[in-house]
């Protein structure tokens, strides 16, 4: 029975095996095509490290000393955004994609407890970094994940190799409409106003989030919300998440520091970018051609999550520009 099931699967790579025989593993891997063998999925694997006294997951795949890839999520996901990206980038890059607390596999301390804000974030994210050992790295940053980054940037600015943006701001002309309640929060400070920020929280909110602006709704998966939204109806969680609307407001202040970054190091930068995103809508990205104006942008047909419908166009656009500009061979 093995051998009738080898020999199936060695005849789907066009290899055959001759009835009753049996190939020595060292046999079978000399007939594989290099094609079958290139083919095979990478390896992920899910870590976590302590840090500030919190467990912070983090995905990590590809090899140990290729060119590092620091991937960097938004709200209200995780790392699982970049689930299908990673496998796609990892037989040559060495992807790690973190979890912030209070997100996916993290750790989510009570917010009376711990400090969730966009400085401690990029502090955390900055000694896991140090910690596996990454001196130098391009980064993919989207919605939170940007002022994660460019907080990043701006403390090392000779570690950054690279820029992939996707949806996410470091200009005024970034915040629209869409943040106007929200920037009453900030004015205030009023319970009354951080109550109103409650909805972000909820179903209806998240899946707007990976719908609005899709053309083919068949292409989301449900498994995005479902997943999501299991995670922010943890106890306390909205809390947490009310916390960092509110601390969002710190990142406007630093983005000169996060322009004079792109001036003044000009790193690789391709910006990719759905324009039907209300939350960061396209007239964010523009901008970053002032300061960066050999930047590559494309204007994507979709939405906020546009890895979930756009991954086929994505995923090559990526993998070019880091073969070209990030870790030419």
């Amino acid at each position: 029975m093995k051998t009738l099931v080898i020999s199936m699967l060695l005849a789907s790579t066009g290899i055959v095996v001759p009835t009753g025989a049996f190939a020595a593993p060292a046999q079978v891997a000399a007939q594989v095509p290099a094609a079958a063998v290139q083919a095979a999925p990478a390896t992920i694997h899910y870590r976590s490290m302590t840090i500030d006294g919190v467990k912070m997951f983090y995905r990590e795949a590809g090899p140990a000393d290729g060119p590092v890839l620091l991937l960097l999520h938004g709200f209200p996901t995780s790392s699982h955004m970049f689930r299908n990206l990673i496998p796609l980038l990892a037989d040559r890059y060495h992807v790690i994609a973190p979890d912030y607390p209070g997100y996916g596999e993290s750790d989510a301390p009570d917010h009376r407890q711990f400090n969730y804000s966009f400085g401690h974030y990029a502090d955390m994210v900055d000694t896991l970094m140090g910690r596996i050992g990454a001196q130098r790295y391009a980064m993919y940053v989207m919605d939170y994940g940007a002022p994660v980054g460019y907080r990043l940037a701006i403390k090392h600015p000779d570690r950054v190799s690279g820029l992939i943006v996707q949806n996410g701001n470091a200009y005024e002309e970034g915040l629209g409409a869409f943040w106007d309640p929200i920037k009453a929060y900030w004015k205030s400070g009023s319970a009354k106003d951080r109550e109103a920020q409650g909805w972000l929280v909820g179903l209806d909110a998240t899946k707007f989030q990976y719908q609005d602006g899709v053309s083919d709704l068949s292409r989301i998966s449900p498994d995005n919300w479902v997943h999501d939204q299991a995670l922010l109806d943890r106890p306390g969680n909205k809390d947490i998440q009310l916390d960092l609307f509110y601390d969002y407001r710190t990142n406007l202040p630093l983005y000169p520091a996060f322009q004079a970054f792109f001036r003044e190091r000009k790193p690789p930068t391709l910006i990719v970018w759905g324009k039907n995103d209300k939350i960061f809508p396209e007239a964010g990205a523009h901008p970053y051609l002032r300061d960066l104006p050999d930047a590559e942008m494309h204007i994507l047909d979709t939405g906020h999550f546009a890895l979930e419908d756009k991954l086929d166009v994505m995923a090559p656009m990526i993998r070019d520009f880091l073969d070209r500009k990030v870790a030419p061979r």
